[in-house]
């Protein structure tokens, strides 16, 4: 007596012992875009949406921002007053006293989140930002020597900020350079010189006179309060010019959390690709510091934000920059809201916001078994 065993099949397929995937069970939804000459396109569907979220939540808090304070406007209001309507009171309004401290907030967001994007993607490390590995400090040593020495004014502050910033940044890189710049190499120099920084804070303010250190504690708290066109102009134009580069560079900095090995096996130049981009990420910092003070955890809290809502891999350097932008104008519009108009600085509450976000990730990493 003989017993036949049929084979057993595979859900959703007539052919026994194959097995198939479901679509959308499992897999982000990816779409290609193929182009007339011949380029393709690998389009993130869930990406592009949370990008075009993140846009119109910046855009709505930067209307928001603007219609706040002692004059209150509405939305449309707003939105008729910048497209060229409203009386000559409303345009000063708008355009002299609140524009250029909402574009300055979300520049200023926008510089930190590409920047703590390149920071974590490069020391391969969820708490590398600017604020942890002493550049921020950097710009406040500088700016502080303005101020104490110099007695100097807006610009001269956010020059020595500027100098101050960029000189920290290069003397970081010169230190943690072996063969080439690794990941916990700079991230332990940079925590060297931010404890190192912050002792010449607090030896500068003990220099200071009355008058200078309340200047210099103000400064140094991160603020949009009084923000015009002296300060829009020169960060856009390094915006305009570093972001650019930056965003050039995501796909090797995508192939760079893989490792060096298999980024050197896909063709990508390393140590060119980390000096570059760290480089352009210093200046953004520098600059974005200059304008607004250091206002604290933006560059560690958008990128990750940003990439929990994307759910992609790669530094999502796009979705960063406009989760930066969005996290600094928002937090602003509620400051206001809750203090009254320049009341409150708006790196206080960053600064309470974002601390409270670290020790959510330090216990979350903690409880994954990654520290």
């Amino acid at each position: 007596m003989s017993t036949t065993v049929k084979p057993r099949k595979s859900a959703g397929s007539g052919k026994p012992g194959r097995k198939t995937v479901q679509p959308g069970k499992g897999a982000k939804p990816v779409r290609a875009v193929r182009t007339a000459g011949g380029l393709s396109l690998r389009l993130d569907v869930r990406a592009l949406v949370a990008g075009l979220l993140l846009l119109a939540v910046a855009l709505a808090a930067a209307v928001a921002l603007i219609g706040s304070g002692d004059y209150p406007m509405t939305p449309a209001e707003v939105v008729a007053t910048l497209t060229g309507g409203g009386d000559a009171g409303a345009q000063f309004i708008v355009q002299d006293l609140r524009l250029p401290r909402v574009l300055v907030g979300l520049l200023v967001g926008a510089a930190f989140g590409v920047a703590g994007a390149v920071f974590q993607t490069v020391s391969r490390n969820p708490l590398g930002s600017p604020d942890v590995l002493g550049f921020a400090q950097g710009s406040s040593v500088g700016a502080l020597v303005a101020i104490v020495f110099f007695q100097a004014d807006t610009f001269g502050v956010a020059a020595g900020a500027m100098a101050g910033g960029v000189v920290t940044g290069l003397a970081i890189f010169l230190l943690a350079w072996k063969r080439g710049i690794h990941g916990y190499r700079f991230v332990l120099v940079g925590i060297g010189a931010s404890a190192m920084l912050y002792a010449m804070v607090l030896y500068l303010m003990t220099k200071a006179d009355i008058v200078e250190a309340t200047r210099a504690t103000v400064w140094m708290t991160g603020s949009l309060n009084g923000r015009d066109w002296d300060q829009v102009r020169p960060l856009a134009v390094v915006c305009a010019v570093c972001l650019p580069l930056v965003l050039c560079y995501g796909r090797p900095l995508r192939m760079l959390e893989m490792g060096d090995d298999s980024a050197y096996a896909l063709g990508v130049r390393v140590n060119r690709v980390r000096i570059v981009v760290l480089l352009a990420a210093v200046v953004l910092v520098a600059a974005a510091t200059s304008a607004a003070g250091p206002i604290s955890f933006v560059a560690l809290t958008a990128p990750q934000l940003a990439r929990r809502l994307t759910r992609s891999p790669g530094p999502n350097l796009l979705p960063a920059a406009l989760m930066g932008a969005g996290l600094l104008v928002g937090a602003d519009w509620v400051s206001q809201q809750l203090f009254g108009a320049d009341q409150m600085p708006v790196g206080v509450l960053t600064g309470v916001l974002g601390g409270g976000y670290l020790v959510w990730l330090l216990a979350t990493e903690r409880k994954a078994g990654r520290m």
